[in-house]
């Protein structure tokens, strides 16, 4: 969304659009929208089929699935670990183990360049023999108890999930233990014998938005139809939750009851009791250190005389935020216009907060002091690239952390707490060679006067003629930030990209458009509801500096977005066809006027709006993208890709946007894998496929 140029061009699309988009009223495809018609799978089917024909007709399709199965399954890939008590987890796939195994090994085994792993789950075996497409979906275990874990397990990737209790001592399935079926929602250790349970409990008990509005205790060798309930939200929140959130000084049980996206009521269960905590609906609750809650403030708050400003980070006795309640509350982090806090994480005796500075990231300590004062030190990670804590060990105050870059393979760090100095203990292999490549910052100008940072990575002799083809990819929603990645996008990609595209000559664009969470709440916020249009224009004043720089040009560029990204690039087509070669729509959202009505869609109406509320459809609807295709215009060639199984994003969206430009007489390509859920992909030879595909899509177009 960023226009300034080429205003001729643009104003005769939007007359397009006007006089001859799909009225509101008027569906031919909603036919479409049966996730598991007969008639839909044929029509998924054969635009498979074509896709599959077109893309594979010459060589280039094949070497690029080579190489992405390759990277994907190479055995030099950081493994991604979590320590729980003297275990570190790792989940893994390889072409030995398409859906994965669930492993373990030492502290001290990690070590070694070359780690013993034992298998506490494997998948591909546990479907076999349960005959079902097994997805795992993570397991949680009650500390210090490695007998009792819950094991989440989706068929077919969707976020939907069968609960069941697991053992990781004996790696055996509990015979009789808590057992939940599939659902959306989730459960949480209270101690061995009792969880605290979210799900389907039956007619009435689920949101609008398809997640639990009801949570209840329940205690082992109980029916869960007899559990205890502890909170009911209306049908028109988004969902309810409870957590036992534990920490050494004291632990803290909760419920939660998400009202919108963005808004929350927040209540502790005491003695018996629930308290309704005093704070912002918009705050979020980051954790627990010493038996205090830890508060990220999204809107300035006044209370008892004194403003705590937007952006800062509180840390306060539960009790505090009752009506009339006791202890202490206070500002842990001031906020700051360059640093934006990302997460929190708890040890013992430690804070550890990730922060991006000028989207480079950042890890503080912080140590409480004398008299309520805070010790607060960086931790000396390598500069210009992406953080992340990875896993923290709570008596040692231990932690591992992930750093990564454009040109820099991901690579592991051990900090221990005695010196607070990061050691590297592993690092991928390059999928590329980084050196050829340099990474650059720049700024668009977007249409009211915002700066809007983007990345920029392409070879050191990149000549500036127009003539390189050119790979955005964006997202600019939900407070998501996009930091330097060797994967490119968010998805872990293992650098795929850089063998696929850059070493092809390619050049890859990441834009911080707003909407996006990089520069804090006031980033995030200047594009919602009515103000959406902002991030097109940001997303489309990228474009245009490329252009400008010579860097690229319009039958050069190709974009790319999946999910809200996905929304994204279909809105960009629409307004500015003028200004791309190619676009790939992955796992979007493009029916603007229907999305709440489709699987979670209704939980986003506070980043969107409600297109029942006339004035908010007023404005929705002058970006809907499948509302605004017209005919007699142009559009860059567009892959669609996304799930049959997906629970979250309905298919119906690419479904019926691609059937749409189809009869409108463009050219589209489409993939929609039968499995795979939200992200697309159950195995690593499914993700490569499709990102084959999508690379096969952007050379077919842009070379």
């Amino acid at each position: 969304m960023h226009s300034r140029n080429l205003l001729v061009t643009l104003a005769v699309a939007t007359g397009l659009a006007a006089s001859h988009a799909l009225h509101a009223g008027d569906d031919p495809y909603l036919w479409l929208e049966g996730v598991d018609d007969e008639k839909a799978l044929d029509w998924v089917r054969a635009e498979n089929e074509a896709t599959a024909n077109r893309l594979k007709s010459g060589p280039l399709f094949d070497e690029l699935y080579t190489q992405a199965r390759s990277v994907l399954n190479s055995s030099s890939r950081l493994p991604q670990i979590s320590q729980r008590d003297d275990w570190l987890y790792n989940f893994w796939r390889d072409e030995k183990n398409p859906r994965g195994i669930y492993r373990r090994t030492t502290l001290e085994g990690f070590a070694v360049d070359e780690p013993e792993w034992e298998v506490v789950i494997d998948i591909d075996a546990l479907s076999t023999a349960e005959d079902k497409q097994w997805v795992f979906k993570g397991m949680n275990c009650l500390p210090k108890h490695p007998e009792n874990c819950l094991v989440r397990l989706s068929p077919g990737g969707g976020d939907a999930v069968v609960t069941r209790e697991f053992n990781s001592v004996t790696r055996s399935f509990v015979e009789d233990g808590f057992y939940l079926p599939l659902a959306k929602g989730g459960a949480s250790w209270i101690d061995a014998d009792s969880l605290y349970v979210s799900t389907d409990f039956g007619d009435n008990s689920m949101t609008d938005s398809g997640y639990p509005r009801v949570t209840k205790l329940w205690k082992r060798g109980t029916p869960l139809e007899q559990a205890e309930t502890l909170h009911e939200g209306e049908k028109e929140d988004v969902s309810v939750s409870a957590a036992h959130l534990r920490s050494d000084g004291g632990d803290i049980d909760m419920v939660f009851v998400s009202k919108t996206f963005w808004t929350a009521e927040r209540y502790q269960l005491k003695d018996g009791k629930k308290y309704p905590l005093e704070l912002p609906a918009s705050a979020t609750i980051n954790g627990v250190f010493q038996g205090r809650l830890i508060i990220s403030l999204k809107e300035d708050w006044q209370r008892e005389g004194k403003t705590y400003p937007q952006g800062a980070v509180l840390i306060s006795d539960a009790s505090a935020l009752h009506n009339e309640g006791e202890g202490s509350l206070e500002t842990l982090i001031e906020p700051s216009d360059t640093a934006v806090v990302q997460s929190v994480a708890t040890t013992d005796s430690s804070i550890l907060v990730t922060v991006l500075e000028n989207v480079r990231g950042r890890i503080y300590r912080y140590l409480p002091g004398p008299e309520g004062q805070w010790d607060r030190s960086m931790v000396a990670f390598p500069d210009n690239g992406a953080l992340s804590i990875i896993s923290t060990d709570d008596e040692t105050g231990n932690f591992f952390a992930r750093y990564e870059s454009f040109t820099t393979p991901p690579a592991l760090y051990f900090t221990a707490s005695s010196d607070w100095q990061p050691q590297k203990i592993k690092s991928q292999s390059p999928s590329f060679d980084g050196s050829r490549y340099k990474t650059e910052q720049f700024f668009a100008t977007s249409a009211d006067g915002t700066l809007v940072p983007y990345y920029v990575v392409m070879a050191k002799d990149t000549q500036l003629d127009g003539n390189n083809p050119t790979h955005i990819f964006s997202y600019g929603g939900f407070r998501n930030s996009l930091t330097p990645s060797y994967s490119g996008s968010y998805e872990n990609l293992s650098g795929a990209y850089g063998k696929l595209w850059l070493d092809r000559g390619g050049v890859f664009v990441s834009a911080n458009i707003r909407g996006g969470g990089e520069f804090g709440p006031r980033w995030h916020q200047a594009a919602l509801k009515a103000n959406r249009f902002k991030a097109f224009e940001d997303f489309e004043a990228v474009a245009e500096d490329l252009i400008k720089r010579r860097i690229t040009s319009p039958e050069h560029l190709g974009i790319e977005g999946r999910s809200n990204g996905g929304l994204l690039v279909g809105v960009t087509l629409t307004r500015r066809p003028d200004l791309y070669g190619a676009v790939i729509c992955g796992v979007p959202l493009l029916d603007m006027q229907r999305y709440h009505l489709l699987l979670a869609g209704a939980s986003w109406m506070a980043e969107y709006g409600d297109p029942d509320i006339a004035e908010e459809w007023e404005f929705i609807s002058k970006y809907s993208p499948y509302h605004n295709l017209a005919k007699d215009v142009d559009y860059p060639a567009v892959f669609f890709y996304t799930s049959t199984r997906d629970d979250r994003v309905h298919p119906g969206h690419s479904r019926k946007m691609a059937a749409r430009m189809k009869e409108l007489g463009q050219e589209i390509w489409y993939y929609e894998n039968l499995e795979g859920g939200h992200g697309g992909s159950s195995t690593n030879d499914q993700l490569a496929y499709r990102i084959a595909l999508a690379y096969t899509h952007l050379w077919t177009q842009l070379k």
